[in-house]
């Protein structure tokens, strides 16, 4: 078997990369079966390209190596606080109006008490939600 030389690797990929761009999210999904078993279950089309991209580029030239890999690891970003115990949160969804209120170690809801603003919100809409995106604690990015 021939092997390529660097520069037509880097266009090889470069090219692959550039058709991405036409692809829809049913292509994508195909090309990411035919290269690495089972898509993403995502919905962006956005996302899914920048996504099949980086693999792209990550088996033509290497992925992460394992010093920033256990510094990514490390390096989560901060939570942010929940607001002060006592604090009653509301939100309207699907035209009912739920309300949690915020304890020491947790969120009462319903008589009930719940680790996280995201068991609520999960609870509430029956799938995962940033609980406090959900109660408009943290504006949507994008």
């Amino acid at each position: 078997m021939d092997h390529l030389d660097q520069t037509d690797v880097e266009r090889s990929v470069d090219d692959t990369v550039r058709k991405l761009d036409h692809d829809d999210l049913y292509e994508l999904r195909a090309r990411w079966r035919s290269n690495w078993g089972a898509p993403p279950r995502l919905r962006s089309v956005r996302l899914m390209r920048l996504l099949i991209a980086w693999r792209l580029q990550s088996d033509a030239y290497g992925g992460l190596d394992d010093d920033l890999k256990r510094r990514l690891r490390r390096s989560s970003a901060p939570r942010t606080a929940n607001p002060p115990t006592g604090t009653r949160l509301t939100r309207e969804y699907q035209g009912v109006l739920y309300e949690v209120e915020i304890l020491d170690d947790g969120v009462a809801y319903a008589g009930r008490d719940y680790g996280s603003l995201s068991e609520v919100a999960r609870l509430i809409t029956g799938v995962r939600w940033n609980g406090p995106r959900f109660f408009g604690l943290r504006r949507e990015i994008g």
